[in-house]
């Protein structure tokens, strides 16, 4: 089973878990040796599980200051898709991919240190019977299922699972937001008028030993999107958190 399967499967095993209340609100989740022989996997997977779940804000490990965004109140989990985080806010959403073609960028190349030669796929995601509600663009490696996908297409039409199976599990993330106005062809696609301010989010991925996973622009309809901050105090140890909103 490939890493990123196996890591999957403890997330959701734990996630499971802790919404059936087999561990309750302040109760600590087994340590991580115990967890990784329950499950039969490294540490490294149980840690990067472990990692998925904070991030879902399903426990808590250690203060500071963080974001998420939110579509119609939901938090969403982008390394999980967009798709399948904005279906579990409950609205039907259907993606349209407008291109994956190889491309050269080497500005882009210099500044997150990966190979100019890239992939970018641009898709727009749309509430069923509705407008658009986001436009993203991503450049991610020519390597292995993401290179092929040329030709191909996504992997069960997913950017996620497309970047799983050219074997990358992205581990951690920078992101920075604004807010500006949509340019000409940025209307023309989304359906609005050119100036309409949206929520522009830029995030770059990266493996947990610093290898370029995916650096994706994406433009958000401030009506449906949020930004979400939480200023969290320190905890000796992961903690499951009962969260109302799910």
């Amino acid at each position: 089973m490939p890493v990123s399967s196996k890591r999957r499967l403890v997330a959701d095993a734990l996630r499971e878990a802790i919404g059936t209340g087999r561990y309750g609100p302040g109760e600590r989740l087994p340590g991580e040796h115990e967890l990784a022989e329950r499950f039969s996997v490294s540490r490294g997977t149980v840690r990067a599980a472990l990692a998925d779940l904070a991030d879902d804000e399903y426990i808590a490990t250690h203060g500071g200051i963080g974001s998420v965004v939110t579509f119609d109140g939901a938090a969403l989990d982008p390394r999980a898709g967009w798709a399948r985080s904005i279906a579990g806010s409950g609205a039907e959403v259907r993606a349209v991919t407008l291109r994956i073609e190889r491309v050269v960028d080497a500005e882009l190349a210099g500044v997150v240190g990966a190979d100019p030669e890239l992939v970018a796929v641009d898709r727009v995601r749309s509430v069923v019977d509705g407008p658009a509600v986001s436009y993203e663009r991503s450049l991610v490696p020519r390597i292995g299922r993401l290179d092929r996908s040329v030709e191909d297409g996504l992997v069960d039409g997913s950017l996620s699972a497309t970047i799983a199976a050219a074997g990358l599990v992205p581990a951690r993330a920078e992101q920075w937001i604004d807010v500006r106005p949509l340019d000409e062809s940025e209307a023309l696609v989304l359906g609005r008028a050119a100036g309409t301010p949206f929520l522009h989010s830029r995030r770059v991925s990266r493996t947990a030993g610093g290898a370029f996973v995916e650096t994706v622009d994406s433009l958000l309809d401030p009506d449906r999107f949020r930004i979400h901050m939480r200023f969290g105090q320190p905890s000796a140890a992961p903690t499951p958190r009962q969260d109302t909103t799910r």
